[in-house]
C-alpha cells in the first residue's frame, strides 16, 4: 500500500511540478535556457569574436551597440530583429555587443532561446521579470514555417499581452528571412499587396514588431579579405600578401560565396597549417 501510495505521489509530481526557483544569477554572464524540466543553464565561456572584427557591418554594429547600452542603463530600448545573408555577422554581432556593453561596465545578461522552445517563453520571463537584472534573450536563426505555430508564443516576448513584456528584458533574434517566413508565402512584397490567409498575415505583422530591423547583405571581396586581414592581426598569424590574397580568393571560389563565416573557415584552415592555435 506504502509503495502504491509513493508511486502516485510521483505521478503527480511529474504532472504538477514544483515552481521553479530562479537561478544565481551572478554565476554568469550568460544562460542557456532549456526545458524537459526548466532550467537555466550557465555559461561560463561565451564562443564569439571581438566586436572590432566584425567587417563591413558598421551601420548595423553601431545601431545595435547604441540600443544595448540605452538599455543597460534602463533607457528606452527597442528589439531588434537581425536578418539576411547567411554567414555574415548576424549572431556573432548579438554576442560582441554584448560583451562590449559588460566591458563598458555596465551590468547586462544574455540568454539564449531556441526556437523549439519558444512555447515555454512565458515560463522563461517569469523567471527573469523577478529578477534585478537586464537580459538580452537571444534566438538564433528564427523562421517559420506554414504550419509553424511557434510564432504566437513569440508574441509574449515581442507585446508581453496583458502583464506587457519584462522593463528588464529585450529581445534580439536573426533569421535570414525578413518577414520570418518563406518568400512564396508573400505576394508582392514591396508592394505590400499582400492577400494571403489570415494565418499568413499575422505572421507578416510579427516581424513588424521589432523596433529595430538591421539588414546584412553579402560582402564584397574587399571585405572578405579585410576579415582575414584582421583574423591575421588579432591572432597573429604571419603571411605573404599576395600568397594570402590567392589562397583566400581560391578558397572563396570554391565554396561558390564570400562571407564572414566562409573568411572564418579560410583563416582557421591557414593558422592551422602556419601551426598556430585559436
Amino acid at each position: 500500500m506504502k509503495k502504491q501510495v509513493k508511486r502516485i505521489a510521483q505521478a503527480l509530481e511529474r504532472m504538477a511540478p514544483a515552481p521553479l526557483k530562479a537561478p544565481d544569477f551572478a554565476a554568469a554572464d550568460a544562460f542557456v535556457w532549456h526545458v524537459e524540466p526548466d532550467r537555466l543553464e550557465p555559461v561560463t565561456r561565451v564562443s564569439r569574436v571581438a566586436l572590432d572584427l566584425l567587417i563591413g557591418v558598421d551601420r548595423s554594429r553601431d545601431t545595435l551597440l547604441a540600443n544595448t547600452v540605452q538599455f543597460a542603463r534602463g533607457l528606452p530600448a527597442n528589439n531588434a530583429l537581425l536578418w539576411g545573408a547567411r554567414g555574415m555577422g548576424k549572431s556573432s554581432l548579438v554576442k560582441a555587443v554584448h560583451a562590449e556593453v559588460r566591458r563598458q561596465g555596465l551590468p547586462l545578461k544574455i540568454v539564449e532561446l531556441q526556437r523549439e522552445d519558444l512555447p515555454s517563453v512565458a515560463r522563461l520571463l517569469n523567471l527573469l521579470r523577478d529578477s534585478d537584472a537586464s537580459f538580452v534573450l537571444f534566438c538564433d536563426d528564427l523562421s517559420f514555417g506554414h504550419d509553424d505555430q511557434h510564432y504566437k508564443s513569440l508574441k509574449a516576448v515581442l507585446d508581453g499581452g496583458i502583464e506587457g513584456r519584462p522593463e528588464n528584458v529585450v529581445f534580439y533574434a536573426t533569421s535570414n528571412r525578413r518577414h520570418l517566413m518563406p518568400r512564396d508565402m508573400i505576394e508582392n512584397e514591396r508592394s505590400s499587396g499582400i492577400n494571403p490567409s489570415e494565418a499568413v498575415e499575422e505572421k507578416v505583422s510579427l516581424s513588424d514588431r521589432f523596433g529595430l530591423w538591421l539588414g546584412f547583405h553579402p560582402c564584397t571581396q574587399d571585405d572578405y579579405l579585410d576579415m582575414i586581414h584582421g583574423y591575421c592581426a588579432a591572432h597573429g598569424v604571419e603571411v605573404d600578401e599576395a600568397e594570402l590574397r590567392a589562397e583566400a580568393i581560391e578558397w572563396q571560389a570554391t565554396r561558390g560565396s564570400r562571407s564572414g563565416r566562409v573568411a572564418w573557415q579560410f583563416f582557421t584552415d591557414l593558422a592551422g597549417r602556419k601551426g598556430v592555435s585559436l
